[in-house]
């Protein structure tokens, strides 16, 4: 692959989502070929999937079924979208990737992350970021964030319990350790300006690294 596959992760709350959209626009400023997308979703398959794992009718869905749709969505979204660009030199930022599967459903969730992991192999076939920034929140500020965020969507997980937030947040500790190769954590509780200038040099530091 000749681009860049660098994804953004986190508890809720964290920020992300902004800091990945002025990311977004400011390495397009300096010249990178740069596109944006999320998981669940960035193409029409995957975001049909993703309404029917984060609606909040569906309160009854097992475990494991939420871990699969989640693989099934993430291959169709590699295939169509994510491989296309990385195979024309660009730069792709996503919104959550492979490790909040392993927070979410593997550790949280308690499905093991071996054993979420092992699904999800099959699924990108040996793709992974080459980076990955953790935006790193306690799950209670995080929750806090939400609630003010009269924007934001709100979906199945948000029903979830705090112990069930702070589990994923464990769960991150553990993807992080794991994979600190690739992992880079950055403390998302600061300010928005400070956390998205840091993750802007780690950033800018990879690519012209590679």
């Amino acid at each position: 692959m000749k681009g860049y596959f660098i994804t953004f992760e986190g508890p809720e709350g964290a920020g992300k989502t902004t800091i990945l959209s002025i990311l977004h626009a400011e390495l397009s400023k300096k010249g990178y070929d740069v596109i944006s997308t999320r998981e669940p979703g960035g193409i029409e398959i995957a975001e049909q999937i993703r309404s029917v794992i984060l609606d909040k009718n569906n309160t009854k869905m097992d475990g494991r079924t939420e871990a699969l749709l989640y693989a099934a969505s993430r291959r169709q979204h590699l295939v169509e979208k994510v491989i296309p660009a990385l195979e024309e030199g660009k730069v792709v930022l996503c919104d959550r990737f492979v490790d909040s599967s392993l927070a979410y459903q593997g550790y949280a969730r308690e499905l093991g992350i071996d054993e979420v992991l092992s699904i999800n192999e099959f699924a990108i076939n040996g793709l992974m970021p080459s980076l990955t920034l953790f935006f790193d929140i306690q799950p209670e500020k995080g929750l806090t964030r939400i609630g003010k965020n009269s924007q934001r969507e709100v979906n199945r997980l948000d029903l979830e319990n705090l112990s069930f937030h702070q589990k994923v947040y464990e769960g991150y500790l553990k993807v992080a350790d794991r994979f600190k190769e690739r992992f880079h954590t950055i403390n998302a509780e600061l300010s928005i300006e400070t956390v998205t200038k840091e993750a802007l040099s780690v950033i800018e530091k990879h690519l012209n690294k590679g």
